[in-house]
């Protein structure tokens, strides 16, 4: 039997799950803000695993992935805890922004201090009451405002146990990703705590399969963690780890039209949008963006207007590009929603 699990003045007892309100600041309207927190206390000593979304208050999916994460009937039987937050970032999510009051970015804000400026005392709560006392974690991510990613899984692949979270989660993309300054992530390795960012989809949008993609993968981690029975699973296919990637940007200003899409393979040279200037219709000038590398694309902008300089395509590289893009449409199918 495990000891009570303690979060603020509350008691989680094994075996039991609670919702515990966690005060972070008032607003000048002097309404308080709190961290709503999930806690499933299992009966048997396990992982203690947190899932967090939601960090940038306009990542959405993220909510909706916890959301049906705690009604998974297969939680009762739990092995270890799991300490779910939906929604970190309370005061960009009610101002549908990525930031907080004070324009910093909280994921740039870890492992934070009791007396810095806002983003650093919630990045200090969350450090002291949930990655100190947690073995593993989940961060859950979109892309940016008008830009979309293709579900994938960002770590530290060169560590032995996080790769192998990493390729049980499930999608056919890993990127083995440095360690941020002041990130979520950066906080739990120098802790000790082995985590795993997945990006899906885009800001302010639910997309239904990036959150189908995102459940699945948690709940197949949960079981790797031997804190979920096995049961019956499909035979995982071997995911493809990309060691680099970079932007495509925008050699000029315009509007762009898209040619290929997300998940898409590309080869050197090969045309993937073009730039054309809406002020010069009738000599129809435009800009052709080709890739520099053969490669797949995991991020876009979905925005036409684009001004020079703006990041348009995420392209990532692997050994065999071409293999990677199969996999990735057959991903696609497999979840009925490509």
């Amino acid at each position: 039997m495990q000891q009570p699990f303690i979060i603020g003045d509350t008691a989680i007892h094994p075996g039991t799950r609670t919702t515990v309100q966690l005060p972070i600041a008032s607003l000048y309207t002097h309404t308080t803000i709190e961290l709503p927190i999930h806690v499933i206390h299992g009966k048997r000593e396990g992982p203690r695993l947190f899932v967090s979304a939601a960090i940038h208050g306009d990542e959405l999916n993220g909510v909706e992935i916890i959301r049906r994460l705690l009604k998974q009937k297969s939680l009762h039987n739990i092995k270890g805890t799991l300490i779910a937050i939906p929604i970190v970032n309370m005061f960009g999510l009610i101002q549908h922004s990525r930031y907080l009051p004070d324009r910093r970015d909280l994921n740039r804000s870890f492992p934070g201090s009791e007396k810095g400026p806002l983003a650093s005392r919630l990045a200090n709560i969350f450090t002291e009451s949930i990655i100190k006392q947690c073995t593993h974690g989940i961060d859950l991510h979109t892309g940016a405002l008008h830009r979309t990613n293709l579900p994938q899984i960002r770590a530290d692949l060169d560590d032995e146990e996080t790769n192998d979270l990493a390729r049980a989660f499930g999608v056919p993309v890993l990127i083995n990703s440095n360690l941020r300054d002041g990130s979520l992530r950066e906080a739990a390795a120098e802790l000790g705590v082995k985590s795993l960012l997945y990006e899906a989809g885009e800001a302010l949008r639910f997309d239904d399969f990036s959150i189908t993609v995102g459940l699945k993968g948690i709940l197949n981690v949960m079981r790797k963690l031997g804190m979920l029975r096995q049961g019956k699973q499909k035979e995982a296919k071997e995911p493809f780890i990309a060691r680099s990637s970079a932007w495509l940007r925008a050699p000029h200003g315009g509007v762009l039209r898209n040619i290929q899409k997300l998940g898409k393979h590309v080869d050197k040279g090969e045309l993937i949008g073009t730039i054309s200037d809406p002020t010069d219709i009738f000599n129809d000038t435009e800009y052709p963006i080709h890739a520099v590398r053969a490669g797949i694309i995991i991020g876009k902008t979905n925005l036409p207007l684009v001004n020079e300089g703006d990041a348009l395509y995420h392209i990532a590289y692997f050994e065999d590009s071409t293999e990677v893009a199969q996999e990735v449409e057959s991903f696609a199918q497999d979840f009925d929603l490509g």
